[in-house]
C-alpha cells in the first residue's frame, strides 16, 4: 500500500473566468478510504474544483495531486451525475446516453487525460448535459478545434436546439454564428451595436460586392483611384480590391468599361453577397482577425 495517506491533495486551487474568481486559494485533502463533501451554495466552485480534479478543465494556480488511474470519459459522466443526485443506475445509463450522443463511446474507457482536444471538447459539453438542462451557455465551444471537429460539435449543437434547448453561444467565428444563431448580438467596447437575424444584418450591409483581382500592384493601385468611393476594402496580399454594387448588370459593366479606358487589366472578377464579415466591419470598422486552428478530434 502507498505510504501516502492522502489520495487526493489540493493546495491553493485558483480558477478564473477573466475577471470572475472563481476559485480563491481552495485547500482539501482526502485520506484513503474516507469521503469528503464538498458542500456549498450554488456557484460556490464546487463543480469548478470537480471538473479540475477530473481533468475536465484546466486551473490558473496551484497544485493538484490525485493518486491511481485517472478517470475515464465514462467514469467523468457518471460522477457528474451523481453529484447532481442521480442514482447510480441513472447516472450510468445517462453517461451511456452522452457518451453515444457524442460519438465517444469507443474511448469510454480511456483516461479523460489522453483524449485529444476535439474529444474533450465534446465530453465536456456532455458533462454539462447530465442534468438534461433547458438553458445552456457556450463559451467559444469550437475555439481550437481543426474544421472536421468544429462540424462535428455543429452538429451535436444542432441537435440539441431540435430537442428544445435554450443555447447562449460566444463566438469568434462568424461563419459559426451565421449557421447557428437564430438571432445575432454584435457586442463592441462593452456596448451592444447591432442585433437581428444574420439575414437582417447583412441586409444593413446593403448592397452585393464586386472582387476586382489586378496582377500588379500598380494596377491595383490605379483602379483604387479610379474606382474611387465605390472601394470599400483593398487586400494588398491578393492584390485586389472590393467595390459596393447596387445593379449588378450596370455597376459591373461601369466598373469594367471605367478600367479599360485606363488601359488597366482586369485578371480576375468575383461577386460576392454581403457576408458576417462584412457585417462586423461594417459595425466596428475593424475586420475579424481568423483565430489560429490546430487541435484534433
Amino acid at each position: 500500500m502507498p505510504n501516502n495517506p492522502y489520495v487526493i491533495e489540493v493546495e491553493n486551487l485558483t480558477k478564473s473566468y477573466g475577471s470572475n474568481n472563481v476559485l480563491k486559494g481552495i485547500d482539501l485533502k482526502v485520506a484513503r478510504g474516507t469521503m469528503l463533501a464538498l458542500l456549498g451554495p450554488n456557484g460556490a466552485g464546487k463543480t469548478t474544483t470537480v471538473r479540475i480534479l477530473s481533468t475536465l478543465l484546466s486551473f490558473d494556480g496551484g497544485k493538484v495531486t490525485v493518486e491511481g488511474q485517472l478517470l475515464t470519459g465514462r467514469e467523468n459522466l457518471v460522477m457528474m451525475g451523481r453529484l447532481y443526485r442521480l442514482t447510480a443506475e441513472s447516472a450510468k445509463a445517462r453517461a451511456q446516453e452522452l457518451l453515444e450522443e457524442f460519438n465517444l463511446v469507443d474511448a469510454a474507457e480511456r483516461p479523460a487525460k489522453t483524449y485529444s482536444g476535439g474529444m474533450r471538447r465534446r465530453l465536456d459539453l456532455a458533462v454539462s448535459l447530465i442534468a438534461t438542462p433547458p438553458i445552456i451557455f457556450l463559451d467559444e465551444p469550437t475555439t481550437g478545434l481543426d474544421p472536421r471537429s468544429r462540424i462535428a460539435m455543429w452538429e451535436i449543437i444542432k441537435r440539441l436546439m431540435a430537442n428544445g434547448t435554450t443555447i447562449l453561444l460566444t463566438t469568434q467565428y462568424l461563419e459559426e454564428a451565421d449557421q447557428l444563431a437564430d438571432r445575432i448580438v454584435v457586442i463592441d467596447g462593452g456596448k451592444v451595436i447591432a442585433e437581428g437575424t444574420a439575414n437582417e444584418l447583412k441586409s444593413k450591409v446593403g448592397n452585393d460586392r464586386l472582387e476586382l483581382t489586378f496582377k500588379t500592384e500598380k494596377e491595383r493601385t490605379e483602379a483604387g483611384k479610379v474606382l474611387g468611393k465605390t472601394v470599400v476594402s483593398t487586400d494588398e496580399k491578393e492584390n485586389s480590391v472590393t467595390v459596393v454594387i447596387k445593379d449588378t448588370n450596370t455597376d459591373v459593366k461601369d466598373a469594367l468599361e471605367a478600367l479599360a479606358k485606363k488601359r488597366i487589366l482586369v485578371q480576375s472578377m468575383a461577386i460576392h453577397k454581403p457576408t458576417l464579415d462584412d457585417v462586423f466591419l461594417s459595425l466596428t470598422g475593424k475586420q475579424k482577425q481568423p483565430s489560429t486552428e490546430g487541435e484534433e478530434a
